[in-house]
């Protein structure tokens, strides 16, 4: 019987994603956001078809870890030197900034200053699948707006990893500031630990195995996916995060001729994943809490909408770029992140926000998902753009 509910189970949400996808194509919408939407649908608050949200969650956890994994596959080490050059100060500039907006706003709505420094930690982000998703290859491979959407994307993906490590250190056994304090030190020492680890295990175990019998795909993809799973495992075991465990995994082999073939080869397998991990965001949504939340989801959607690419405007131009170039990254950094959503639900089940506060973030999520891609397929040059002028590939 559980076999055929978890079959049943895959059956409604794929289906109902392919379906709900085609609508979403054809409006010029995220894909995620109709998989969030069917899991609002179908889930325990909506019709109710799909009951046991807890064991999608766990499976869509994998998900996650192959996103850290194949992110850090594709940080370079000599192109991220190369944009924190450029970038760094605007990137953290930018984080103070939205994070002192969501912790205010938070104040204001009456959340404790926890869930407040939670929702400002999620607003530092933008969508590093959005963002990519609408920006033309042209642009990606052959300008400046480009290059600095995806070095600042690159930098907001560092700083969520630091914040996922402070989340995973301070959660349920951190009863007191003093050993909260003492499982984040633990995690700080562990992670150069582990990152050596990685490195050395790379050089001269991993790489080895892969050029001998690199003729056989169907190894590759094994030792890939063994090495991204091993290291979380063994994150998790030295007290750090498995998504910091599968991100230090991608790092460790971003430097490889390899590492491509390798991102190319799973992304199938994580965007399965991924499917699940957005349907059981949505699936765990509690409609009945619309009315409480909806005030200030509405309240923080429209400061994200509004002052990030104001902020990110004025910021560009102090290391000397454009208005113009300014307000078109400021306008396709204009929304929360997937992190955030990952922060809401590593948050809540850490015991360290309640219910209403991480739903909020996950409905500011989505609004800003939805009305950010609108801003830039309508003024912007974009693969999904609606005028024939403004579409490029």
């Amino acid at each position: 019987m559980a076999e055929h509910s978890v079959v049943f189970s895959f059956f409604l949400i794929f289906s109902g994603a392919a379906i709900l996808a085609s609508i979403a194509l054809y409006t010029r919408q995220p894909l995620l956001v109709a998989y969030v939407v069917l899991g609002a649908a179908l889930g325990p608050w909506g019709i109710g078809a799909v009951s046991d949200t807890n064991l999608l969650a766990d499976i869509a956890h994998v998900g996650i870890i192959f996103l850290l994994f194949l992110l850090g596959l594709d940080m370079q080490p000599a192109h991220l030197l190369h944009m924190l050059r450029k970038a760094t100060l605007v990137a953290i500039a930018s984080s103070v900034a939205f994070m002192g907006i969501g912790y205010g706003a938070g104040i204001v709505f009456g959340f404790s200053q926890i869930e407040s420094l939670v929702m400002g930690a999620a607003l530092m982000f933008s969508s590093t699948i959005i963002g990519i998703k609408l920006l033309p290859t042209t642009v990606l491979h052959h300008r400046h707006t480009g290059e600095l959407v995806v070095g600042l994307l690159l930098l907001q993906d560092v700083v969520a990893i630091l914040v996922l490590l402070l989340l995973n250190s301070g959660g349920e056994s951190s009863s007191t500031d003093i050993s909260a304090g003492m499982n984040f030190a633990r995690s700080m020492l562990a992670l150069p630990l582990l990152a050596l680890f990685a490195w050395g295990f790379v050089r001269w175990v991993l790489l080895p195995l892969l050029q001998r019998f690199d003729r056989f795909h169907e190894y590759i993809f094994l030792a890939a996916i063994g090495w991204c799973l091993g290291l979380a495992e063994g994150a998790v075991y030295v007290g750090l995060s498995a998504e910091m465990g599968a991100f230090i995994a991608g790092v460790a082999l971003a430097t490889s001729p390899i590492s491509q073939y390798i991102a190319t080869s799973l992304k199938p397998l994580r965007d399965f994943f991924l499917i699940l991990f957005f349907f059981s965001v949505g699936a765990s949504f509690n409609l009945t809490l619309i009315d409480d939340i909806l005030l200030p989801a509405l309240a923080l959607t429209a400061a994200v909408l509004a002052l990030k690419p104001v902020i990110f405007r004025y910021l560009l131009q102090g290391i000397s770029e454009s208005a113009d170039t300014g307000w078109e990254i400021g306008f396709r950094l204009g929304q929360i992140s997937e992190f955030s959503l990952l922060i809401a639900y590593l948050a809540f089940a850490s015991g360290l926000i309640g219910t209403e506060a991480s739903h909020v973030i996950q409905a500011t999520a989505i609004l800003s998902f939805l009305l950010s891609t609108y801003v830039v397929i309508f003024r912007y040059p974009s693969p999904i753009a609606v005028s024939d002028k403004l579409r490029r590939d």
